[in-house]
């Protein structure tokens, strides 16, 4: 099967794994429903591809920490674009589903990727003081700030795949927190947006 173009610079090393990466989540899907089956079909562009964008982000970033992985996004698309181009990056994968993590755990194996699992709630999970926090599908943005708060070093970014209805959540979010915003349209899909986000102080 010929991989989607995304359009961005991807190596031959790296679309090797991604395309791991992709077989391995087809062959545990069925067991324990990492992505939806309406999503299946279009792997790729509403995962992958969707994933890889925050790549061109905090490129010198080491400490990077994903709350709420599920099937690896974007987490583990970070960690393989990350295997030849930055190997000092470590990523740091928050998953309270045991069997979520267990697939997280062999693809990091398989893939010899320099991350870790935290099988564990994001809320008791020791301070990680992340360079880059990430979160796609997990809640909504004024949850998101406040496991940033937590989370995230004080020069640290958030970085945080939205869909639709970003500017409504940053407009609730402003009520609690004080923040700054670059909202990049998402490569994806032109009404989705990734956040990203410094400086974030509750009020």
């Amino acid at each position: 099967m010929a991989v989607p173009d995304f359009g961005g610079n991807v190596s031959r090393e790296t679309l090797e794994d991604l395309r791991l990466f992709h077989d391995l989540l087809l062959k545990w899907n069925p067991k324990i429903n990492l992505v939806s089956k309406s999503s299946i079909d279009d792997l790729w562009f509403r995962h992958i591809w969707d994933s890889a964008q925050l790549v061109e982000f905090c490129t010198e970033a080491e400490n990077w920490v994903d709350i709420g992985s599920g099937g690896g996004f974007p987490a583990l698309v970070v960690a393989i674009c990350a295997k030849h181009s930055m190997p000092d990056r470590r990523v740091t994968m928050v998953e309270s589903d045991v069997r979520k993590g267990a697939f997280l755990r062999t693809v990091v194996r398989e893939l010899g990727l320099n991350a870790k699992i935290l099988t564990q709630r994001v809320e008791t999970v020791p301070a990680l003081a992340a360079d880059v926090l990430s979160a796609r599908a997990l809640t909504e943005l004024p949850g998101l700030l406040a496991f940033a708060e937590r989370h995230l070093h004080p020069d640290g970014t958030a970085l945080f795949l939205k869909g639709e209805t970003w500017e409504k959540e940053v407009q609730s979010a402003r009520d609690s927190w004080s923040f700054t915003i670059n909202a990049h349209r998402s490569k994806t899909n032109e009404a989705a947006a990734i956040l990203e986000i410094k400086e974030i102080t509750r009020v």
